[in-house]
């Protein structure tokens, strides 16, 4: 049983050779790169497995193994590594077949040259500057999306950038076996959230389908006393408890009431096999309450959640939080919602009404009830707390019509300078980097939402790896953004994507 935490998985280490080297070089290519695997499988910047595979030497066998990894449930993505000169045209069929994500590694076996021993049998060995050119001429010909990673193999630098492509090629994985339920639709008159399911199900993989309030309302009610005593003692000892809430408080009913529907709704994504959902609080007909801390604590279980009806969100929300598995960091749904601009530098507080996931806390998340002035239904259970300091990124994703946008700004989360005692939700005060004026201009100069993921535990360049595999659109704001530039970037873009996509 692996110890990784995405080691469910694995990436296959393909090495390129040419049978004209003779079976005594060919075998040290095979040792050579059984030795760079074990140790890419063993290095901690890896959450997945690392697989090699025998050396590869005619246009057959490397169709084979594109079309095995293909078929192979377990395996996400293929590394290809030339040891030696492998002539490209023999890989024109097998990556034409490859419908895995691929890694094109540019490395050799030694860090350092053996000066006084170099020979011409030592250079007809060691040509990966050789061989990996021959392979990335053909890649580019061929117009393959794929990520490039030149560097030692012993490098933590190197592995880290090959960690941070294989949690996009798990990311990717998901994407394509996620299912979305969405109770009721998308909040009346809202632009951002609507979007064509069918063509994110073609280029993204995720499927989205609606689902009944009513039918949610089934599964709550079905919910037996003996499991609600059960989530109501974990809610005890996971939190700090309102007194309202406690056991001889005057709310206590609805404290039940919630874990009533935090458990009718995981035992009706569980039955169906989703791994994301959304609700509004336009169509809440049969429930009690919004849910609020059913949302919190089912996204802090891995789920995907988007408020509103806003799928793309919620499958994003689901996405990133493969990619950031056994990682430092949350990883929730959110929203910006206000401004200080009197602060030095201005500041956003994100929010939502309730649903904020407590893998973000930064500390232990109090369990409250309040009033919510929308939904007409009876006071929700929600779980307030303040996200922890340090760096992030907010991602979101639109749609453009003609294409789908990731959009990820870089942003440090910090903690609130005044306390908010008023505020009943849990929240995230940042500052967007480079600036807050750049920052926003860029955001919504790109149509920028205002739901998003935001992540403690992945960075820019992950986002970026998952936007290469899936053919997306990706705009960064970062510390090097100016916006003159980045407007040019969304002209150059429009431009390219319509020649691409020849209209």
């Amino acid at each position: 049983m692996s110890t990784k935490p995405l080691g469910q998985y694995e990436v296959w280490f393909v090495p390129g050779s040419h049978a004209l080297y003779g079976d005594a070089a060919l075998a040290q290519v095979d040792a050579n790169a059984r030795e760079i695997a074990a140790a890419l499988d063993a290095a901690p910047e890896l959450p997945v497995r690392v697989v090699v595979k025998p050396v590869v030497i005619s246009p057959e066998a490397i169709r084979q193994i594109c079309v095995e990894a293909g078929a192979a449930e377990a395996c996400v993505g293929v590394i290809v590594w030339m040891h030696t000169f492998s002539p490209a045209k023999m890989w024109i069929a097998g990556l034409a077949a490859l419908r895995k994500p691929l890694l094109h590694l540019h490395t050799q076996l030694n860090a350092a040259l053996p000066w006084a021993e170099i020979d011409m049998d030592y250079m007809n060995l060691h040509q990966s500057a050789h061989g990996d050119r021959e392979f990335g001429f053909i890649a580019t010909r061929m117009g393959l999306r794929r990520k490039t990673v030149a560097g030692h193999w012993s490098d933590p630098v190197t592995r880290k950038r090959i960690g941070s492509w294989s949690r996009a090629a798990c990311g990717w994985n998901e994407a394509q076996h996620l299912n979305v339920a969405r109770f009721g639709d998308n909040m009346r008159q809202v632009a951002v959230t609507e979007g064509d399911k069918v063509a994110a199900q073609m280029q993204l993989g995720f499927a989205v389908n609606s689902y009944g309030v009513g039918d949610l309302v089934d599964a709550i009610t079905a919910v037996d006393n003996l499991t609600i005593d059960k989530l109501v003692g974990e809610y005890e000892s996971s939190y700090s408890l309102a007194g309202e809430l406690a056991s001889d408080g005057g709310r206590r009913d609805s404290l039940r009431e919630a874990a009533r529907i935090e458990a009718g709704l995981r035992q009706f994504l569980e039955r169906g096999g989703f791994g994301a959902f959304t609700d509004t609080f336009e169509d809440l007909h049969g429930l009690a309450q919004l849910p609020g801390i059913a949302a919190q604590r089912l996204m802090a279980d891995g789920y995907g959640f988007g408020a509103e009806g806003d799928w793309k969100t919620a499958a994003l929300l689901r996405i990133l939080k493969v990619m950031a598995a056994g990682l430092e960091g949350g990883t929730s749904f959110m929203e910006d919602y206000t401004y200080d601009l009197s602060a030095d530098p201005p500041l956003i507080l994100g929010s939502h009404m309730l649903e904020v996931c407590p893998s973000i806390a930064a500390g232990q998340p109090s369990c409250e009830i309040h009033p919510l002035s929308i939904g007409g239904r009876e006071d929700p259970v929600r779980l307030v707390f303040d996200a922890a300091a340090g760096p992030g990124v907010v991602v979101a994703i639109l749609d453009l019509g003609d294409r789908f946008r990731l959009l990820v700004n870089e942003i440090d989360v910090i903690a609130p300078p005044q306390p908010l005692p008023k505020l009943p939700v849990a929240r995230a005060l940042w500052q967007p980097r480079p600036d807050f004026t750049t920052a926003c201009e860029a955001w919504l100069a790109a149509g920028g939402p205002h739901h998003t993921v935001l992540s403690a535990a992945l960075d820019a360049d992950a986002i970026a790896d998952f936007a290469e595999i899936a053919g997306v659109e990706l705009l960064r704001i970062d510390a090097a953004t100016q916006i003159r530039r980045f407007h040019d970037e969304l002209r150059w873009n429009q431009a390219y994507y319509r020649v691409a996509q020849g209209s």
